[in-house]
């Protein structure tokens, strides 16, 4: 007999390291399907990101981001019926022009999310009975002790999902018994235009603009900012995993705040035995942060500007993490690092939780 797992709702997330070369940028034809670009721009609904640079490419930084708004976006109360019905639904849903997340925990509660028009319902199993749709079950099923989820996906940009169309009114059917208790939407509009007069203004926006906290001066030990020449290649995997490990670790430090990472830091080894690798090398760095409800888009182009206009041997750190996921509340993150030195080059970790 074969012996399977138990299932928990407390299994570790999974890192994948990717170390690579970016190639040319071209300003005009930006890139959108080779890593890491692709890997940036097809994240699901991003709460936060985090921007490590040396201080002294701080000023180059302010330059570029001076040249954008700051992203935006918007909370509101809404039920679904509301989203699917009007000028709402023909002038943002059905141009598949904007990101919506619904307020409740994915595997717990009933989450609905909007993204490219295509609505995902993600639903315990007396909703989705109640609803009457069409879906698939979702994560683990059958098991004793977990209760069985489904998931419920329609492209409502298809040319078939318009009234009086039979797969249309059924879901306007469950929009209006089965989910017609209003909930509360974080909102983003991926366009650079706004419907006038805008259907959105109906149900009372509260607006909200992701400006970044800035933390400068920070005295830091460093550690070792490039790759060892023997982890290109097959045979350097040992010495990449090494090497990714002590600095993804580090730069989860400098997001903590932690003060293991400052210099003249003399915690007691009986409560933390942790060292930053290298040779003890001193610098100043800056922290940056972004939190609210950030388009995979707008990440993408920082990132390209950053690769693009930072002095081509400095490194940077630039990483993108998703709203919590599952019982247990794990995050997807996405953590880009551009080795010291080696403008071409850059070391990519991605964190997916389990769902």
């Amino acid at each position: 007999m074969l012996s399977f797992p138990t299932p928990s709702v407390y299994q570790s997330s999974k890192c994948f390291v990717t170390y690579g070369v970016m190639g040319h940028l071209d300003p005009n034809q930006p890139p959108t399907k080779s890593k890491p670009w692709s890997t940036v721009a097809g994240q699901d609904f991003i709460n936060r990101v985090e921007l490590i640079i040396p201080q002294e490419t701080s000023e180059v930084v302010r330059k570029i981001l001076n040249e954008k708004a700051a992203p935006e976006f918007q909370r509101m109360v809404m039920s679904l019926h509301d989203i699917l019905s009007g000028d709402f639904f023909t002038e943002y849903i059905k141009k598949g022009n904007v990101m919506m997340l619904s307020e409740g925990r994915k595997g717990i509660d009933n989450v609905f999310t909007f993204r490219n028009g295509i609505l995902t319902m993600l639903l315990d199993k007396e909703a989705y009975e109640r609803a009457g749709l069409v879906g698939k079950p979702d994560g683990v099923k059958g098991k004793r002790g977990l209760k069985p989820r489904w998931v419920v996906e329609v492209d409502l940009t298809s040319s078939s999902m318009v009234p009086g169309k039979k797969g249309f009114d059924r879901l306007i059917y469950a929009s209006k018994n089965a989910f017609n208790t209003p909930v509360t939407w974080l909102f983003c509009n991926l366009s650079s235009t706004i419907p006038n007069p805008d259907p959105l203004a109906l149900h009372s926006p509260a607006k909200y603009a992701a400006e970044p906290s800035v933390l400068q001066n920070i005295d830091a030990m460093l550690p070792t900012l490039k790759p060892p020449v023997d982890a290109i290649g097959p045979e350097g995997r040992e010495e990449l995993e090494y090497f990714s490990t002590e600095l993804y670790e580090w730069l989860s430090l400098v997001r903590l705040q932690s003060p293991r990472i400052q210099v003249g830091d003399q915690v007691d080894p009986y409560l933390c035995r942790y060292q930053v690798p290298g040779d003890g090398q001193q610098g100043k760095i800056c922290r940056l942060t972004w939190q609210g409800f950030l388009a995979p888009s707008w990440c993408r182009e920082i990132l390209l500007n950053l690769v693009a206009k930072l002095p081509s041997k400095s490194w940077f750190s630039f990483s993108t993490t998703t709203f919590s996921k599952g019982m247990a509340g794990d995050n997807s993150e996405i953590s880009l690092f551009r080795p010291q030195g080696a403008p071409g080059e850059y070391v990519m970790w991605e964190i997916k939780s389990h769902e």
